[in-house]
Parts: structure tokens; C-alpha cells; sequence
């Protein structure tokens, strides 16, 4: 299951989309003005934004460029009946992952949200985490933390073995300057920025249990 949201402030569309994506088992938050959906954004972790262009303001160009700005990475697609080249190339360069036109085909438009909800499976998860192996980015409530490169590179070893003690020596090749005390303040450092608990084994090395 998914959780969605949906800006759209044509009610009849609105409630469509919301029904076809709720058959296919997923959570569907509706916003009908843009700083309705804004709002929600600080109050959720979604999974996909479905955003129309011309909504009450701000619109949803303002909306996605604002989340952008703040470091959200959502995937996101518009959904709007502006069709021209302009309009379109604005939508990529802010940052949006798809453009669906009005009207179009409700069975096309499920084979993409789906396509797009399967490329986000790729992600971890780890409590209110997300983590993306491609590129080494982690996020919490949607806004990426601010790690250190060898940060990245030990939460990234901790998450892909959970509940599986990481050895001291693995983190040390991942440091300039191996030791000890380095250690424990790298992950002093990683345990207050990403608000997680890390178990010491002592002696022996660190991990993270399961949620």
C-alpha cells in the first residue's frame, strides 16, 4: 500500500482518481488548494504526489518547487490540462517526474502510477527513513539529512544489515583514520542527526535492530 496525495481541486475528477486508487489498495490524502497539500506535506511521508497545475493558489508548479527546495524528493507527477511546450518543460526543470494531460486514459494513468510506485520499492525504509542505495541519499520526513560522506557510507552499511552486528573493521574502511574513538563519534554523530538508536556490541562492532 501506498500513501498518496492528491491536489486537485476539481471535485468530480477528484473523487475518481481518489476511487481508483483506493481499489487498488492505497491511502489517498486529498488537498484542494495548494497550500492545503503544502500543509500536508509537514504532517505525512508520502509516496507519490498527484499534482494539478492550476489550482487555488499557490498552484502546483509553486507547490512542487517549494518542496524541492526544501530537499523533497517525492516522485510527482502533474495532471493538468496545460498543454503546451512551455508549460510542460517548466514542470521537468522544478522537478516533476511525469505529466499526464487532461483528459486521458484512466488505465494509462494506473500503469504509470504503478510503474512509478515499483521504482520507489527500491528504496529502505527504516522507521520514519528513507534511504536510496543509488545515491547514497538519506532522508527523514521527506528532507535530506545532512551527513558526512562517511556518514552516508555507515548508515548505508547499518540499514542493508539489519539486525546484523556490523564488525568495527567494516567501518574502518570506510574511515581516513581509523580507530576507536573516531568510531564512536561517528556514530554518536549518525544516532543524534537521524534520531535513531544504534546498539554497540561491545567489542565487537555496532547494528540496528528492526522496527
Amino acid at each position: 500500500m501506498a500513501i498518496i496525495l492528491l491536489l486537485e481541486d476539481d471535485e468530480i475528477l477528484s473523487q475518481t482518481i481518489t476511487s481508483i486508487l483506493r481499489t487498488e489498495g492505497h491511502d489517498v490524502h486529498k488537498a484542494s488548494n495548494g497550500r492545503e497539500a503544502y500543509d500536508l506535506t509537514f504532517v505525512n511521508r508520502y509516496d507519490l504526489y498527484l499534482f494539478d497545475v492550476n489550482v487555488p493558489a499557490p498552484s502546483g508548479f509553486e507547490v512542487l518547487q517549494e518542496l524541492r527546495s526544501a530537499g523533497d524528493t517525492t516522485t510527482t507527477f502533474f495532471i493538468t490540462a496545460l498543454s503546451d511546450i512551455d508549460s510542460i518543460s517548466k514542470g521537468f526543470d522544478i522537478g516533476a517526474n511525469d505529466y499526464l494531460k487532461k483528459p486521458f486514459d484512466l488505465d494509462e494513468f494506473l500503469v504509470r502510477v504503478r510503474a512509478a510506485l515499483k521504482r520507489n520499492q527500491q528504496v529502505i525504509y527504516y522507521k520514519d527513513i528513507v534511504f536510496e542505495p543509488s545515491t547514497q541519499q538519506v532522508f527523514k520526513n521527506n528532507f535530506e539529512c545532512d551527513l558526512s560522506p562517511v556518514e552516508r557510507m555507515m548508515f548505508s552499511t547499518l540499514v542493508q544489515n539489519i539486525d546484523r552486528t556490523v564488525s568495527k573493521e567494516s567501518f574502518y574502511e570506510i574511515m581516513e583514520k581509523p580507530s576507536d574513538a573516531a568510531l564512536r563519534v561517528h556514530i554518536t554523530h549518525l544516532k543524534h542527526k537521524l534520531g535513531i538508536d544504534i546498539t554497540n556490541i561491545r567489542s565487537v562492532g555496532y547494528r540496528l535492530e528492526s522496527c
